[in-house]
């Protein structure tokens, strides 16, 4: 009888003891932690540096981001016209560089030195153009060739000739350009899939960019902020005041970067509990090193890495051809550069509210209760439903002049709204969905797939499908003559692409969920 009385107790003893006995990480998650914060004490040594190095990736990414469109299409004689030709003759073979280099550079670099050879430049650039380029632009750029160039050339020429006229514009516009996709695509979300184990991946890429994401807040306040000092200031050229100071922003964010990078280096990957040094080594030995044209033939034999760069270059396009239209009406709403860089801000601030929030409610809940492949196919349809409402209103903006007067506002001012609400949503998608599925895609991926590959795909494909967007609309202006009479041809353009999209993400959902089940096998065996 007394045994029976005490059998409960007995019982409730025993868990006690079981789950006070248990390691950290094999104690389970209540549900309501598994939602909001799925992540051990422990762990944080490794999460929270993660979280700022990519805080501060993206904080420049977003000013860079601002600044290069704010500088192009305000220029004199420039508009969001120059933007595909840009694209086109300077952002694709200023990746096609790039790429080159980096190979070689990972032949011959550890690790850290690579990461700090590629960082370095963009920090030294970023400084000296807004000591020496652009204080000395009016010395630096052909005005008078290119006026003689537009007096002989048609308006369809229009672009390319004021990326020539505002050439150090371009090269920043460039290399702003090339930070998104080296040092956030490349180099960050390389760092972190070579560095996260699969079970952390599903718990810690959605932390990554939820409180990354801040940065778009906290970049979107901090542009606003720099971009109305003109009132505040009695100075020739304000915007140069404020370019000054994002730029020294910029700079020291680099310089903070560069320090995150080393500490993780130092005391994170150190710690076995995160990181195996030893297997990360014997991988490395045991994979061969090859050379750029190697690298592409291997890249090209692999339809895995041929699915995700479908899914990287139809993002490229689509979002180009649709901010291009958006951006044209933009300039012609804020022709001022410290009008249109405030606008930039408000749209960047917005967009990391809303990030934020799609992040911490969607999207890792997505990814653990519908799947992967759900997950990836939210991006390429809010494009296609959002996209679609934009060109359908531009389409027939003039039909609805009379209405839209009704409400106190006019067509061109809804236009910009539209156009907004459409980018802040394909790039909360993006943020919060595209890039950590993206991410997950390269875990089971080998050593030398997860660096030339990631390199080729990141690099050369996300500024392919924005060149090859932006080819498209090179075309279309010099045929029709302007961004507005395209219209109609961008949204068909705009449809096919994100139905090839939508079909690679199911063909790379199948091959993930083969390579992910042979990626923990061969995890579980080592252990």
């Amino acid at each position: 009888t007394q045994a029976k009385t005490l059998f409960p107790y007995t019982t409730l003893f025993r868990s006690l003891l079981i789950k006070n006995c248990m390691t950290e990480e094999a104690k389970p998650f209540s549900k309501t932690r598994a939602f909001f914060w799925p992540i051990y004490r422990y762990e944080l040594k490794k999460l929270i540096p993660m979280l700022l190095l990519f805080f501060f990736i993206l904080f420049n990414y977003t000013v860079l981001r601002d600044t290069k469109d704010t500088l192009i299409i305000t220029a004199p004689n420039s508009g969001a016209e120059a933007i595909p030709f840009l694209k086109v003759y300077g952002v694709l073979p200023g990746a096609l560089i790039f790429m080159f280099i980096y190979a070689k550079m990972s032949n011959a670099l550890s690790k850290p030195a690579l990461f700090y050879a590629t960082v370095t430049p963009f920090i030294l650039f970023f400084a000296l153009f807004s000591l020496i380029l652009y204080p000395n632009r009016e010395f630096l750029h052909p005005v008078a060739l290119c006026d003689w160039m537009q007096a002989h050339l048609s308006d369809g020429f229009m672009g390319l000739i004021a990326i020539i006229r505002n050439w150090t514009f371009s090269l920043f516009y460039i290399m702003s350009e090339l930070w998104g996709s080296v040092c956030l695509s490349l180099l960050f979300w390389g760092f972190a899939n070579d560095i996260t184990k699969v079970n952390e991946s599903k718990r810690f890429y959605n932390l990554f960019g939820l409180g990354a994401n801040l940065s778009l807040f906290f970049a979107g306040t901090f542009i606003i902020w720099a971009s109305n000092l003109r009132t505040t200031l009695n100075v020739a050229d304000p915007w140069q005041v404020s370019l000054d100071i994002l730029m020294l922003v910029v700079v020291a964010s680099g310089l903070i970067i560069l320090a995150i990078y080393w500490w993780i280096n130092k005391y994170v990957l150190t710690d076995p509990r995160f990181y195996d040094s030893s297997a990360q080594k014997q991988l490395k030995e045991d994979k061969p090193k090859l050379s750029l044209k190697e690298s592409l033939k291997f890249l090209l034999s692999s339809k895995y890495l041929g699915c995700i760069a479908i899914l990287v270059i139809a993002y490229g396009m689509c979002i180009n051809l649709i901010e291009v239209t958006w951006k044209s009406q933009l300039k012609l709403q804020f022709p001022n550069p410290n009008d249109y860089s405030a606008f930039m801000g408000q749209f960047s601030r917005i967009t990391g509210i809303v990030t934020m929030l799609m992040m911490f409610f969607v999207t890792g809940n997505v990814v653990r209760k519908l799947g992967w492949k759900v997950a990836a196919l939210i991006t390429p349809v809010v494009l296609l439903i959002t996209g679609g409402l934009f060109f359908t209103f531009m389409l027939f903006n003039e039909h609805l002049a009379a209405q839209v007067t009704l409400f106190g506002t006019t067509p061109l001012w809804l236009a910009v709204i539209f156009g907004m609400s459409q980018n802040i949503m394909s790039k909360s998608a993006k943020y919060s969905l595209f890039d950590p599925t993206k991410e997950m895609a390269y875990i089971p991926l080998s050593q030398e797939l997860k660096v030339k590959g990631k390199a080729t795909v990141d690099v050369v494909g996300a500024r392919f499908g924005k060149s090859s967007g932006a080819f498209i609309q090179q075309f279309l202006i010099i045929t029709l003559g302007s961004i507005s009479a395209m219209a109609p041809y961008i949204g068909i353009f705009l449809g096919v692409i994100i139905l090839l999209w939508i079909i690679a993400v199911i063909s790379l959902d199948k091959k993930f969920k083969i390579a992910i089940t042979e990626k923990e096998k061969s995890e579980k065996l080592s252990t």
